[in-house]
């Protein structure tokens, strides 16, 4: 089993995230960005890292960019999200592609969707995403 067919697999023990390297694997049942996102904080390295993750938008598709993910899986996938994998060549799959990602009451846009809606710098957008979430912990 390769690495984005063993990160599909582990996806579906109530799992939101999982990346996989060969013997390391990385799970987080975090909704969101930010199991992604908190890796980067803590600088670990994902380079070259297959992931497995429920909902893919613009924000997360920045974030893997970021990181340096070899490939992509997704349950759902926004227009926006698919643009950005392909424009940084991450191969990817899905099983639903949306026109956008929602948040989580059903009525607007996912606030890190909005966050990073005008935004085609990785690095920019991985900076205010990172202080979206500092803003909304507190």
């Amino acid at each position: 089993m390769n690495n984005i067919e063993k990160a599909k697999e582990l996806l579906k023990d109530d799992l939101t995230c999982v990346l996989v390297k060969d013997d390391i694997v990385y799970t987080s049942k975090a909704r969101g960005i930010a199991p992604v996102l908190n890796y980067l904080n803590e600088k670990v390295d994902l380079n070259s890292f297959s992931v497995a993750d429920r909902i893919v938008g613009k924000a997360a598709a920045f974030l893997f960019v970021n990181a340096g993910i070899k490939e992509v899986y997704t349950e759902v996938l926004s227009v926006k999200g698919k643009e950005i994998l392909e424009k940084y060549n991450i191969p990817y799959e899905y099983k639903t592609l949306v026109d956008k990602i929602i948040n989580r009451t059903g009525d607007d846009i996912c606030p890190m969707e909005k966050t990073v809606q005008d935004v085609d710098d990785p690095k920019i957008a991985y900076e205010l995403l990172d202080a979206k979430i500092k803003s909304l912990r507190k």
